[in-house]
């Protein structure tokens, strides 16, 4: 492995840890905090503390109508619309399910990169990437985890409309090749709270609800840890690994579920999951190759 992946793929799987870990804090935060209102102080608290570090670090948000529009576009994409999505679904379909679902975003990136944009360069290897990934994280869930498919219609269709929305997402944030990742991720999640705050208090009148302690610390983990410092990751990502690689880490959430289950609750692996553990970093590294050096040069 060259010695400029290393680091990349660490924050890969950094990155799949902490947005496999936003599952759990959304499944606790929706319990008392309704969803249109969880995601708004999610963008909100995440923005907030972007900006203070953009702040601290000596940088701005640019003002200009074109970049905050860009902004726009990459809020309804990437955390408005998909977050709000996965919040409501959550209320009614099992985690299994919703991982497997989830984990179909990098297929859309691929699609959408290979029939639409060719923004990327699109190879066999990618697409092996793309297929073992899918193969391994079914194998690790389960087949059984598939047994609710279709009882909870509705929940699931918006689940892969998430999905869809993050493969295109991870298009449109190439745009922001060449600038600090920090600005487009804290540009976006305040738009993505611009947008979602007024809705919030038209539909759940937010100064009436009572949430309850675990509620108010999910919703501080997922806007902290799984919003924030992911996002700050996020775009790191995109411009270092491409559209495709960047989307790995939905397969790789699933290992990191199955190791959290291991590690904490004491659960066992079977030969299954261990097969598809091996396919999923196997598709996992071939999605995630760095371009070659004269091609880098030649982009820059």
């Amino acid at each position: 492995m060259p010695a400029k992946t290393a680091p990349e793929l660490a924050l890969l799987v950094l990155l799949s840890t902490l947005w496999g870990a936003s599952y759990t804090f959304i499944k606790v935060g929706v319990e008392t905090i309704p969803p249109v209102t969880l995601i708004a102080a999610r963008t909100l608290i995440a923005g907030l503390i972007l900006l203070g570090v953009l702040h601290w670090r000596g940088l701005r948000l640019p003002t200009q109508a074109t970049m905050w529009g860009r902004f726009v576009l990459q809020a309804v994409l990437n955390s408005a619309v998909p977050f709000t999505l996965i919040a409501w679904a959550e209320r009614s379909i099992d985690a299994g399910l919703a991982v497997i679902l989830n984990s179909l975003t990098p297929i859309f990136a691929f699609l959408l990169t290979a029939l639409i944009t060719r923004h990327e360069q699109v190879t066999s290897r990618k697409l092996f990437g793309v297929v073992a990934g899918l193969a391994g994280a079914c194998l690790i869930i389960g087949i059984q985890a598939l047994n609710g498919l279709g009882t909870q219609l509705w929940a699931q269709l918006a689940m892969v409309a998430a999905t869809i929305c993050y493969g295109a997402a991870a298009i449109t944030g190439k745009s922001f090749k060449g600038t600090d990742p920090m600005i487009p991720a804290a540009g976006s999640l305040i738009a993505g709270a611009m947008m979602l705050i007024p809705l919030s208090l038209v539909v759940d009148h937010p100064w009436s609800l009572a949430p309850s302690t675990h509620s108010l610390l999910a919703l501080l983990g997922l806007s902290v840890f799984s919003t924030a410092l992911a996002f700050a990751i996020y775009f790191r990502l995109l411009q270092t690994l491409g559209s495709v690689g960047a989307t790995a880490q939905a397969y790789l959430r699933v290992p990191i579920g199955v190791a959290i289950g291991v590690i904490f609750l004491g659960e066992t692996v079977t030969t299954t999951a261990a097969i598809g553990l091996v396919t999923v970093i196997a598709g996992v590294v071939a999605m995630t190759s760095l371009p070659s050096r004269s091609k880098a040069t030649a982009e820059a």
